[in-house]
């Protein structure tokens, strides 16, 4: 083993992720392993820096797929460095200000329900949004009576 190279369980007690998450993120690719000649998982010490973005990244929110669409955007499939880091917090960032933006709507509508009492379903935006089916009257419109 070279000195540059960690076990898994090396790896685990570093990052503070169980064994079983580093098998997930490299099952989905988000990180890599070498393998020794008995086929041993052996991690490159910067792995650590892209399980600390993984974790800073499910920490807000952003999804896996979106933290391997960024790592896939690095050269070489390498750790970011300070500078892709901005830019990849930047692009999270924009996702997550819509996501607030959608959340304080739903608060907002939900606000409106308050006191309510679901009195009036069939002209809920929230329990029944959009519902062109509504017109036609109460209960389910597309059963077939039997």
């Amino acid at each position: 083993m070279h000195a540059q190279e960690l076990t898994v369980g090396e790896v685990a007690a570093r990052s503070g992720l169980a064994v079983s998450a580093l098998h997930f993120y490299e099952k989905k690719g988000l990180i890599h392993s070498l393998r020794t000649a008995g086929n041993q998982r052996r991690y490159t010490r910067d792995v650590l820096r892209r399980l600390a973005v993984i974790r800073v990244a499910q920490r807000v929110g952003v999804p896996l797929e979106a933290v391997a669409r960024a790592f896939d955007s690095l050269p070489e499939g390498r750790t970011p460095t300070k500078a892709e880091w901005a830019r990849m917090s930047a692009a999270w960032r924009l996702e997550l200000d819509g996501r607030i933006h959608a959340l304080q709507q739903l608060r907002d509508q939900l606000t409106d329900c308050i006191g309510c009492g679901c009195l009036s379903l069939r002209r809920c935006r929230l329990s029944n949004p959009g519902d062109a089916l509504a017109r036609q009257g109460d209960g389910p419109q597309r059963w077939q009576a039997t």
